[in-house]
Parts: C-alpha cells; structure tokens; sequence
C-alpha cells in the first residue's frame, strides 16, 4: 500500500511496504533537468549530479564511494530532462545509513574548486565517449531536430564548450535556487514500515527551508526538419518520428498500445517486417516519451545505406496500415498481455517501485495503481488506436535524423508523399 505525507515546507515523502523482501530503495527526486537549462548552462544539472559525489563535510569521494559499497548495496544517480535522482538500494537493516549518505551528499556537498575542475574533464571524456556512440546520439540529434531551439531539445549532458566555460558559482548558485524542499520529492519501497521512514526523513526535511520557485516552462512548438549528420561509421543510424502526449493524457494507454505493436518488442510489426522477413536490419524499434506538457514518438533503425530507401518505404507502409485498417483483434490483445506483463514483472523490483513512486508524484501529484493501470489499458479498443493514429501518426509531421555515411534527406520527402 503507497502512503504519502506532506511536509510543512512542501516536501512529499511516499511510501510503499513490501514485506515480502529483504531490500529497500531510497530515492531523493528534485525537481530539475536540461529543459529548465537555459543554452548558456546547458548541462548544469548533470554536473550537479557528479558533484554530489566528490565528498561533503564529513565524508570524503572515497568514504561514499565505499559505505554501501561495504554493506552491499548500491549507490546511483541520473538526469533526465525534466528532473534529477539518488538513489541508493540496501538491505533494509541499513535503510539508516542509506538515507544518511543520500542526504549529506544533497545538502552538505563541498563543491571544492579543485573537484569541479577535475570533474569538468571527467565530463568533457563522457560527452566524447556519447559522440563514438552513434546509437546513442542520434536520439539527441532527432530531438533537436523536432524542437528545434526549444530546452526539450537540448542533450542533457550539455556541449564541451559551455562545460568548460561553467563556474563554481554558476553551479553552487544553480544549486541553491534548485536544491530546495519544494523542489523535491522522496521515495521509498521496501521492507522498512512506513512509521519508521517519516521518523527518520522527518527531522532532516522539516528543519529545511525554501519551496522554490516553480519551474517556468513553455511547450515546444515542433517542426519538420531533417538533420543528416555525417560520420565514418560502417551503419546509418536512423530517427524518424512525430510529437507524442503527454504523460497525463487521456489517450496515453491507447498510444502506449500503438507503440507496442508498431515496435515494441520481438513481435512487433517492424521487427518482423524488417529484420526477421527481410532481413535488413539488426536493431529495429520505436519508443515514446512522456513529459509534463508533450511527447515524442520515435522509430530507430541501425542500417546500411543501401537499405535506407527500402526500410523508410516499409516503416509508412505499416503506420498508414494502422491508420485506415486500425488493427488485428489479436494483435490489439496481445501487446495489452505484453505490457500488463512488462508491468508486473518489473514491480518485483524495488527500485522500479520507488521510481514509479517518485517519478509519479512530480508528474501527476499522485501514484496510480498497477491495477488502474491495467484497468485502462484492458478497455482500449480498435476504433480508439485507429482514431488516435489518424490523428498524431500523420506522415507529414514526422521529422528526421540520422549520422552515419549518408546525407540524402530527400529520401525521406520522397517516402512521406
């Protein structure tokens, strides 16, 4: 059962007790990310993130390192474009000690100049490391592409010129507009009781001040782009896609369906079409991406340049399919089994429950059950995907971006008329 509680300083803590395991999943979740970067601190939110790792007052890079690492757990954390994690997953004996590592590290953090200067390199290596990662990039590339100068565009790692050039006091001063408790969110899943969180989360969070301000935000504008970048690589690596929903939308279930059919999976329409049948690819899938206020839907192909024209031709074929003949009865029954499926298998892990807590609770300001979930998903029918696919599946909306050994974007004119 999830349980929530509301600190006076605006602080949600959620919690879910699973008695049935003997781990726990901590998870501080605030309220920042690329999109609220302007392109003159593009990536400051991820530096942030590195730097609550180089030490704090009372413990050094090494001592966080190592405390969980000596008790077995694990000690993360991630940036995405529209907030930022720690985590940390322990046995439940030592839900104490992962709770007071997570919140030295995000309050008591010494953004020591020589650490920021070390942690830059670090940082600039990473960004190369991306840039030899052609499968990666082009996902960042397509973004762009779509958004255009819009933050949702921008990488969330940021450039090396504008990492290079960020301060100590861009950053520290980054930090403490953001770090606030009104910024931020706490989850939990495991074997601790509900009781016993709050009394530890408690004194730490209620002695804190500051709700921040809200995040100003304006929703993207998409627009028809394709970027073709060049690069000596022995594939093409290839984006083509549309603007999606947002995470709180009506019809989310119906295109999450749509998703799971199109690309979703070993079984989906343009695996078997494309690799399986014919061959032409290794790599074939779609996903989609929900924010506050929007979404991007997205097809990925790894190929040879030869085989450019053919697969793009294929990829239409099916999306125009589903939009005058909707789908299989069958097939719409089978990708609601692989997602209630994907669902339940990936609730037996704890951090996937605090994740979904956290994540929830910034998005929607509330935790929508597992079975609501399925709920939804069990009452989407044929007419629902092929209304919603005539509507956001429009050829002439999709956009397009690849790197590799080809920069013939009129391919993709010629394959939308």
């Amino acid at each position: 059962m999830v349980k929530r509680v509301a600190l006076d300083n605006n602080v949600h803590i959620l919690t879910e007790h699973i008695s049935n395991v003997r781990s726990v999943s901590v998870g501080f979740f605030v309220d920042t990310g690329s999109r609220y970067e302007s392109p003159e601190i593009n990536g400051v939110s991820h530096f942030i993130e590195h730097m609550m790792f180089k030490g704090t007052r009372r413990r050094t890079a090494k001592d966080i390192a190592e405390e969980l690492d000596a008790v077995g757990g694990q000690l993360n954390a991630y940036t995405t474009k529209e907030y930022t994690c720690y985590f940390a997953r322990v046995l439940d004996e030592y839900f104490d000690l992962a709770v007071d590592l997570l919140s030295d590290m995000l309050f008591e953090s010494n953004f020591d100049a020589c650490d920021i200067d070390r942690e830059r390199n670090v940082i600039i290596e990473e960004i190369k490391m991306y840039e030899d990662a052609p499968d990666e990039l082009v996902h960042d590339i397509f973004a762009g592409s779509m958004w255009g100068g819009h933050a949702l565009g921008q990488p969330i790692i940021g450039t090396a010129e504008v990492i290079t050039g960020l301060s100590r006091d861009t950053l520290y001063n980054y930090y403490q507009t953001n770090y606030t408790p009104g910024k931020m969110v706490v989850a939990v899943a495991g074997n601790v009781a509900h009781e016993n969180i709050i009394n530890k989360l408690r004194p730490i969070f209620e002695k804190r001040k500051g709700n921040g301000q809200s995040n100003a935000r304006t929703i993207p504008s998409p627009r028809l782009d394709n970027v073709c970048r060049y690069k000596e690589t022995e594939q093409v690596h290839l984006c083509v896609g549309t603007p999606g929903l947002m995470l709180d939308h009506e019809n989310i279930y119906v295109f999450q369906i749509i998703n799971t059919i199109l690309g979703g999976g070993l079984s989906s329409r343009l695996f078997q079409e494309i690799r399986e049948q014919r061959g032409l690819v290794y790599s074939v899938y779609s996903y989609h991406s929900s924010y506050r206020d929007t979404g991007l839907f997205c097809i990925y192909a790894g190929l040879s340049k030869k085989n450019i024209d053919e697969v793009l031709d294929l990829i239409f074929k099916q999306i125009k399919d589903i939009r005058l003949n909707s789908v299989k009865k069958e097939e719409l029954q089978r990708a609601k089994d692989q997602l209630k499926g994907n669902l339940y298998l990936s609730l037996e892990n704890v951090n996937t429950r605090m994740s979904r807590l956290g994540k929830s609770q910034l998005y929607l300001g509330k935790v929508i059950s597992p079975e609501d979930v399925v709920s939804r998903v069990n009452k989407v029918t044929t007419e629902e995907i092929q209304g919603l696919a005539l509507e956001m599946l429009d050829p002439s909306r999709f956009s397009l971006a690849t790197i590799g050994p080809w920069e013939d974007c009129g391919s993709l004119v010629k394959a939308l008329k």
